[in-house]
């Protein structure tokens, strides 16, 4: 006989395993339909948009998703810190306008790199790399220094780190705009799908590190809190193997293990919000809740990296030298 919680959590899963599903399908769709739509060029000329222009929106969209995620993610733990520093601002006004201009990358067809996308990019990462300083700081001259106690409950080292992905994949996803058609594709020197794919594995190595540090400190109370620390990893470490030198690697296999990870990302939110629910006053007392239990806009992170990984394997489809 089911309780209600073990019911509450299958009914739960199921929804978002159901709504992760449908945008995983929709994404793919509206990558296939990519192929085949015309654009305008400069010129006015309809024409079919090349590989690098497609993979560039395929990370406009990734970008924007872990955008989306760090937004909402900042805001919800600087508001709870009653923003006692000013610049803890930075990050909602950052990670917005990463939001609008991947939203806008995503709507480009243009095999040209756009100048104010490109400076927001760069903002971006640049804010997120100085965040993880801060937070390394802060973390550092609580008493005790990086103590157990002080990486569970001072600032996250690796919520500015998302902030500077979102903005490293955008900025990467001009640098593939301005390659020319039927050249090598490159990116600073280096070939361009495979770079994508460690950049990627890095991203999602140490996103499932902050995850898995967080649930610890929840002392793994579910089992589903173990997803985050074994399906992102495994998908990093066939990432990992793309990028590398060999010649054949296993791009099926890695194909629909990022598909299965971008799952678990939906999903992880919809856990997230029951864990909320079962708080002392459920939704009813949501002000404290929110604030209080599992972060509910971290986990699609994974799902951005995910949709990364995804373009980098498309890319290397399109060009073998990528």
């Amino acid at each position: 006989m089911l309780t209600d919680q073990q019911l509450g959590t299958g009914v739960l899963v199921t929804l978002a395993l159901g709504l992760g599903g449908a945008a995983l399908l929709r994404h793919q769709k509206v990558a296939a339909r990519t192929k085949r739509r015309p654009y305008l060029d400069h010129t006015l000329s309809p024409v079919d948009p090349p590989p690098t222009v497609r993979a560039a929106r395929r990370l406009n969209r990734a970008a924007g998703l872990i955008a989306t995620s760090t937004l909402l993610d900042s805001a919800i733990e600087h508001y709870r810190g009653s923003f006692q520093n000013k610049a803890m601002y930075t990050p909602l006004i950052v990670s917005a306008l990463t939001l609008a201009v991947s939203a806008h990358g995503t709507a480009d067809s243009r095999p040209a790199v756009h100048k104010t996308r490109d400076a927001i990019y760069l903002a971006a990462a640049l804010t997120g790399f100085i965040g993880t300083g801060f937070h390394i700081y802060n973390v550092s001259k609580r008493p005790g220094g990086f103590s157990w106690q002080n990486l569970f409950y001072g600032s996250p080292l690796g919520a500015p780190a998302a902030v500077a992905l979102s903005g490293l994949l955008g900025y990467y996803s001009e640098r593939l705009r301005e390659n020319e058609s039927g050249k090598p594709v490159r990116v600073f020197g280096l070939r361009a799908g495979r770079a994508l794919a460690a950049l990627s594995s890095a991203g999602m190595a140490a996103t499932a590190a902050e995850a898995g540090l967080l649930h610890f400190r929840g002392a793994f109370h579910d089992p589903f809190m173990y997803a985050p620390v074994t399906a992102p990893p495994l998908a990093a470490a066939l990432l990992a193997e793309t990028a590398g030198s060999h010649p054949k690697p296993p791009r099926r296999l890695t194909r629909w293990w990022l598909r299965l990870t971008a799952l678990m990302g939906f999903a992880g939110a919809g856990f997230h919000i029951y864990g909320v629910s079962r708080n002392m006053g459920g939704w009813r007392n949501w002000r404290q809740n929110v604030l209080n239990g599992p972060p509910i806009p971290a986990p699609p992170s994974f799902t951005g990296l995910a949709f990364a990984g995804l373009a980098a394997l498309s890319l290397l489809e399109e060009h073998d030298d990528a």
